[in-house]
């Protein structure tokens, strides 16, 4: 039952990428029933000043062996929620999201997910995994060193074990670590709303 359900999950991933994203499409998106977008992001959260575009070409320069595929738009069937959602899948078990602004296609969120797989194959998709997590944590973070972002990768999801939700702002950069059981485990980057201190 549970290799039906990762299946099912991993079919309708695919099923939903229909539309290359592009800031000004809208014709020819296919409509999907899904939860809202990223729950746990902030109400007042800032954008990063970044376009989806622009972000995976510069990342795909930096990261060859880590290539990030083409976004598809996802359309939302219930209401019209004031983010664009978009998705790339990296393979049948490991895919990013982001939610956008629509008037600017600004990243709001980038999340990475990783779904359950055999226990054969769980030690190397983790490892994948923790590879994009690093890389991704250096472009939003680019003083830091592949090395130092993948101990920090790794400290955040050992932090987010045995936890439904983990939280963890560094700097301009919050990270949001989700156990979501059969659903997967999702890594998030979001900006955080800097405060000026009273003079």
């Amino acid at each position: 039952m549970k290799k039906t359900t990762l299946f099912l999950s991993s079919l309708l991933l695919t099923a939903t990428m229909s539309q290359p994203y592009a800031a000004s499409n809208n014709a020819g998106i296919v409509a999907a029933s899904d939860p809202p977008i990223a729950p746990y992001l902030l109400p007042d959260a800032p954008a990063f000043d970044l376009t989806l575009a622009k972000f995976c070409e510069r990342f795909n320069t930096d990261n060859p062996a880590l290539p990030i595929d083409e976004f598809r738009v996802i359309k939302i069937e219930h209401n019209s929620p004031p983010l664009t959602r978009a998705a790339s899948k990296i393979n049948e078990h490991l895919y990013l999201s982001a939610a956008l602004e629509k008037r600017t296609g600004k990243i709001k969120t980038l999340q990475i997910t990783l779904l359950p797989a055999k226990i054969s194959e769980e030690k190397a998709l983790r490892s994948l995994a923790v590879n994009y997590i690093a890389a991704l944590m250096t472009q939003f973070e680019p003083t830091l060193s592949l090395k130092q972002s993948t101990v920090h990768t790794l400290k955040l999801l050992e932090s987010g074990e045995g936890s439904r939700f983990y939280t963890r702002s560094v700097g301009a950069i919050r990270y949001v670590v989700v156990n979501g059981g059969e659903k997967g485990l999702t890594f998030a980057f979001e900006p955080v709303k800097l405060m000026l201190a009273d003079p």
